[in-house]
């Protein structure tokens, strides 16, 4: 008869290589984890700075051509009030150069016929130059493709689509202006150049409140 021999373990060498294998499967898990946490906040950071960036070209273009266009509605308010009841431009001479050096963009042609007691009847051909402003959104929209921007926090991706929005807006009624001076339509041009007057300067406020908190985003 047979009998089988029990070996014997060594399971103080065995529960120590477990443990070995356990602690370098947690570290590598841990270790990829935070590799791919520093690559997330890597990214996370070249997407705002390109955001940053954006707005601030944004911000110095919208306030550069926001001042020029706004001269429309400026010049043709001043030019309404030296007109008169017959819609005639009746003016000194005094009065029209100030008006002219004033708006000089405006006036291509000016021609004049003395209707007496020091004042003339100004037939003035104008011409409208609309500044056509280039809001990029290309930061933002790469940013949304690629998922980046949920690492953002909801406070500053709530400013930042809110800032967008706006933008679009903008360039929504530039679109309208463009279509009205083509038409030739001075009422819609006058009153779409109203709406983005507001829309512009709430788009300003908000390029800067977001370039002064962007960096809490980070």
């Amino acid at each position: 008869m047979r009998f089988f021999k029990i070996r014997e373990f060594n399971w103080k060498y065995i529960f120590g290589e477990i443990f070995l294998l356990f602690v370098g499967i947690n570290l590598a898990i841990w270790f990829n984890d935070w590799n791919a946490s520093k690559t997330i906040q890597k990214n996370k950071e070249i997407a705002l700075e390109k955001i940053e960036g954006e707005i601030e070209n944004n911000l110095e273009q919208l306030v550069k051509d926001h001042e020029s266009n706004q001269k429309i509605p400026a010049f043709f308010a001043e030019m309404d009030s030296i007109k008169s009841e017959e819609g005639r431009i009746i003016a000194s001479p005094e009065s029209m150069h100030y008006f002219v050096k004033k708006y000089p963009e405006f006036v291509r042609k000016l021609d004049s016929i003395s209707v007496g007691n020091g004042l003339y009847h100004y037939n003035l051909d104008s011409f409208i130059n609309l500044e056509i402003t280039d809001l990029s959104s290309i930061a933002w929209d790469v940013s949304k493709s690629t998922g980046i921007f949920h690492e953002f926090g909801y406070d500053c991706l709530y400013d930042l689509q809110k800032l967008y929005n706006t933008q679009d807006l903008v360039k929504n009624e530039l679109n309208k202006a463009t279509e009205a001076l083509r038409n030739k339509s001075m009422p819609d041009l006058m009153n779409t150049l109203a709406i983005m007057k507001q829309l512009e300067e709430q788009l300003e406020t908000q390029y800067k409140d977001m370039l002064e908190s962007i960096d809490d985003c980070k």
